[in-house]
């Protein structure tokens, strides 16, 4: 009888997904509203069945009737980045976006993907990239992809319009003025940030010169004499990547010539020769306005002359010493700027790091900075966190990344700071410190803790103390200075014997969000089950609405955690992480039925990825349907070959 039953329910649903691949294919034949009259349940079934632009059309409505089209772009993005990587996109408009985002650059650049591939007659059209330009706000470009963007230039300038107005942040990929035809290029760029809304900029090339011309005008007073001379003279750069950096020393010092250096004019007379008729070179400069006037009709955008946009956030991913020599002239004007993310490769030198913090110190002293947030990385040394602090004492937002070399000086922590303490309180809210190195002085950080009562955001990733050391008194600090918390992360910290020092933290502030990832908590404990019983009735406070526990081994002592929704004093917990914690099937299984005791007051976001499900498919399914009235579960394959290394990463 059972078995008929099964059978019956297989035919159900093969039937049922049968009728959805039809509204798929006949979806405009059906029309919207025949969509909207179905039924609720059968509605929220079929919107993972549905293509990318028919969600777009349904979304407005079915928001109207409280109902997401979260699963529709999750699946979507199943299809364009496996399963994992879609769950980290937790709501509709994150998941939407990037949706959105993937699929408009490869339609826009013509880039290949499977899922492009399969919908080609829904998304390769002209009204496809208009919707998705209304939904994306941030913007890939890809110089080398002349073609696509000249077509903005020409048959595609409303879209170019529809940009113009919903891009916020760009994202430069590559050179640009080293391009044989860079003008459509640098057109578009103009249009985006000096026509539209963008004010966000990401720049992943280390070029002096492109880097220049970004900035030029856009919140700095800095001028570029180099660039300048090629605002008035025919464009001549066509070098190697390697010339895109000349001049700097004398660029940087002020120094101007009058003549094109003969170098890049003899190259460029080698590629006019190999290439093509010198009748046919083109002739005009790089100045924003006169690429305008060029390329835009006379009742367009640039009618009059242009205004130059401003850049408050600037990210510069791939940041070498031209990239940070040109910054450092132009930050001291950079008046408009709010948020500073430098990145490099390798360690910045300490020399160009204590040059780098005098600029701060300048544009700090001008009196007219709005520089609030400063992200920088890989550091030296940890002294130097001391040094930023002191050069830019206004920042609310510092993100710091320390890496010591294996080979080279060894650093001195306090030398970069000041011959006396500072003791002055700063106005930091978020601080976030990330170390890759064998062992740290925590001092350099309790220092700053101490200074900082505002503090609401902290994270604090790889620090790892001498032999017997312990981080008590990184928790005491806290505990002590620190009562405005509400977001707290620690990752890759041996937390292990502090226990006493956390449940202190925890009773005596406020926290919203709370992560202990790879963090030992259970490492050593004499009685796991029954510590983890004591931080659970600590972590019972009515302001904590997300907890992280990944990595830490919790294993079977996982049934404890239902423990947080029973009694009188509930946890008011939406979100709970417990992936990499070599959770058994039967520990789920145990777990989820405590937890049908003790329901959460929320539906609660449960992520259970990266837990050994496979070593009893048949329990951990049941365990899962268990959970599921009570739970938004995060559920992905595991491969048991992936134990060793779940091993290693919690040892």
């Amino acid at each position: 009888m059972e078995g008929k039953i099964e059978l019956r329910k297989s035919a159900d649903i093969s039937l049922q997904k049968q009728c959805f691949q039809a509204v798929r294919t006949h979806f405009t034949a059906l029309g919207i509203e025949a969509v909207l009259d179905l039924p609720t349940p059968l509605l929220k079934d079929l919107l993972p069945h549905l293509t990318a632009c028919q969600l777009d059309e349904i979304q407005p409505a079915l928001n109207k009737r409280g109902l997401s089209t979260y699963s529709g772009w999750v699946e979507i993005l199943r299809d364009l980045v496996g399963l994992s990587r879609a769950l980290d996109f937790r709501t509709e408009a994150e998941a939407k976006h990037e949706v959105m985002l993937r699929l408009f650059t490869s339609v826009f650049y013509g880039l290949s993907s499977n899922y492009v591939l399969k919908n080609s007659t829904n998304l390769k059209s002209n009204s496809f990239l208009s919707s998705a330009a209304k939904s994306i706000h941030h913007f890939i470009l890809i110089p080398c992809m002349h073609q696509a963007l000249q077509a903005l230039t020409t048959n595609q300038q409303p879209l170019l319009v529809l940009l113009e107005k919903h891009i916020r942040s760009v994202h430069v990929s590559h050179l640009l003025l080293t391009l044989r035809k860079p003008q459509a290029v640098l057109y578009v760029l103009h249009r985006l940030l000096d026509h539209g809304i963008t004010t966000n900029l990401v720049v992943s090339i280390d070029s002096a010169l492109d880097l220049a011309w970004l900035l030029h005008g856009r919140g700095s007073q800095y001028v570029n004499t180099e660039l300048k001379k090629l605002f008035s003279f025919p464009h001549v750069l066509q070098s190697s990547p390697a010339n895109s950096s000349l001049d700097v020393e004398s660029t940087a010092s002020g120094k101007s010539d009058n003549v094109i250096p003969c170098k890049r004019v003899k190259l460029y007379s080698e590629s006019v020769e190999k290439e093509e008729d010198p009748s046919d070179v083109p002739n005009f400069t790089l100045d924003p306005q006169v690429l305008c006037h060029t390329f835009s009709p006379c009742d367009g955008p640039s009618a009059g002359a242009c205004t130059f946009g401003q850049i408050t956030h600037l990210e510069i991913r791939t940041c070498g010493p031209d990239s940070l020599k040109v910054l450092g002239f132009s930050l001291p004007t950079f008046f408009c700027l709010q948020s500073l993310s430098l990145h490099s490769k390798s360690i910045f030198r300490e020399l160009d790091v204590l040059e780098f913090a005098g600029v701060l110190q300048q544009l700090s002293d001008s009196g007219c900075s709005s520089l609030a947030h400063l992200s920088i990385g890989l550091l030296p040394h940890v002294g130097l966190m001391k040094t930023l602090l002191n050069a830019s004492p206004r920042l609310t937002s510092l993100c710091v990344e320390f890496q010591t070399a294996i080979w080279g000086p060894q650093f001195n922590l306090d030398r970069a700071g000041t011959a006396e303490p500072n003791t002055s309180d700063l106005p930091l809210e978020k601080l976030t410190v990330k170390i890759i190195q064998l062992q740290s002085d925590l001092h350099f950080l309790t220092s700053v803790l101490r200074r900082s009562p505002h503090l609401a955001s902290l994270h604090i990733a790889g620090m790892r103390l001498p032999t017997g050391c312990s981080q008590s008194q990184l928790l005491s600090t806290l505990s002590e200075s620190n009562h405005s918390l509400k977001v707290l992360t620690f990752e890759d910290i041996k937390l292990c014997d502090c226990l006493p020092d956390i449940l202190k933290l925890l009773r005596g502030c406020m926290l919203e969000e709370l992560s202990f990832n790879d963090c030992r908590l259970l490492e050593k404990c004499i009685n796991p089950e029954k510590s983890l019983v004591e931080l659970v009735a600590a972590l019972k406070m009515p302001s904590l609405h997300s907890l992280s526990l990944a990595q830490n081994r919790l294993a079977k002592n996982v049934c404890v955690l239902a423990e947080l929704f029973s009694g009188q004093s509930q946890s008011s917990l939406k979100q709970l992480d417990i992936r990499s914690n070599f959770i058994q099937p039967a520990d789920l299984l145990e777990f989820a039925k405590r937890l049908m005791i003790h329901p959460p007051p929320h539906r609660l976001t449960l992520d259970l990825r990266k837990n050994p499900g496979d070593r009893d498919p048949e329990t951990w399914n049941t365990a899962l349907k268990r959970l599921q009235p009570s739970s938004f579960l995060l559920v992905e394959g595991w491969k048991s070959t992936d134990t060793m290394v779940d091993h290693i990463s919690n040892m």
